[in-house]
């Protein structure tokens, strides 16, 4: 069947990493390696990773190389030698048939897919309603394997819950990109190569929630980020110079866009339905009014306006007029 090979960067979690390395124990496939990395911890996790090591040949801890999340998935990886490649977050739960169940999706399928998962958030202090919003979103769009298809709006690959066989982790680039937030930039790679999402029914992974989690706390995960890495990737694959480019919205997203774009010299048509905001400039760009957007050349509207009422009402305003969700337009919330 094949080895997988799975990468743990750890950082002070050692309340945690117990039941994280039991969880991969136990699983019902049990031919894997575990490749954890210590990323300066100052608490006990080192120690408690040890402890296994020593019990389990095939749990092994090295120092980052680096500092820093993407330095310790490439020191874990230079180590790897296995037939397929994983993560895992050192606070989090795999289910018991996780990686035999993507063992099997990978093996049926063949190269050139990606083995998914999906999840649940857990936590003592339960469970907001943004982040049980996003669990549902995530999940509707595991269980028919259509991740990509909304890939502007947030990370749709969740980093500890994927696995692809190790040659197209390598053609997709691996963890050689130093671009942040590192989980989000590979999910678009995979997307830029072409790799197609197995459809999964099933939770395979147990997500922890608590005040200090990094994607809560770490400057790389702040909102600017998200968007950089949206800009960029919509710029590489999607923007065709001939045609108008467009975005709609005037609050926090819309304005870093449009920053961004005046900044790069790219010409761009900015829309809204606030009358308190049409006609005015803001980076010297005037704000006109949506119904501009007919009198435009093939446009492709990058879309900023997180209202979900809103949303609605602009994708039927776009699909009576033909045209078409990643193509035409593009919701960046």
């Amino acid at each position: 069947m094949g080895k997988v090979s799975i990468v743990v960067p750890f950082k002070n979690t050692s309340k945690f990493l117990v039941d994280c390395l039991e969880s991969i124990q136990n699983q019902t496939y049990q031919e894997w390696e575990v490749l954890a990395v210590n990323d300066g911890s100052t608490d006990p996790s080192a120690a408690v990773v040890s402890r296994f090591a020593q019990k389990d040949g095939r749990i092994r801890c090295f120092d980052n190389k680096g500092k820093g999340i993407i330095p310790a998935l490439q020191t874990a990886y230079g180590y790897a030698s296995g037939n397929y490649i994983t993560r895992m977050d050192s606070d989090d739960i795999m289910k018991t048939r996780r990686l035999e169940l993507m063992v099997n999706a990978l093996q049926q399928k063949g190269v050139g897919h990606i083995a998914v998962g999906q999840v649940a958030y857990f936590s003592d202090q339960g469970i907001s309603n943004g982040y049980q919003r996003y669990e549902a979103w995530l999940n509707q769009l595991t269980k028919k394997g259509a991740n990509f298809i909304e890939i502007y709006k947030e990370c749709v690959i969740p980093s500890p819950c994927w696995m692809v066989h190790v040659e197209d982790f390598e053609r997709c680039g691996g963890f050689e990109h130093n671009r942040y937030p590192e989980d989000y930039d590979l999910t678009f790679r995979f997307y830029q190569e072409g790799l197609q999402v197995i459809p999964c029914k099933e939770v395979l992974h147990l997500w922890r929630d608590y005040p200090t989690r990094t994607s809560r706390t770490h400057l790389h995960y702040a909102q600017n980020y998200f968007l950089d890495i949206k800009l960029y990737y919509f710029l590489k694959l999607h923007y065709t110079p001939n045609r108008a480019l467009v975005i709609w919205g005037a609050g926090f997203k819309g304005k870093q866009i449009a920053k961004s774009l005046v900044e790069k010299k790219i010409d761009f048509t900015w829309l809204c339905d606030n009358p308190k905001k049409i006609g005015k400039k803001i980076y010297g760009q005037p704000l006109h009014h949506f119904s501009k957007l007919t009198a435009l050349n093939e446009p492709q509207s990058i879309i900023t306006v997180a209202n979900t009422i809103a949303q609605k009402e602009i994708r039927q305003y776009l699909d009576a007029l033909s045209q078409h969700p990643m193509e035409d337009y593009y919701f960046f919330c």
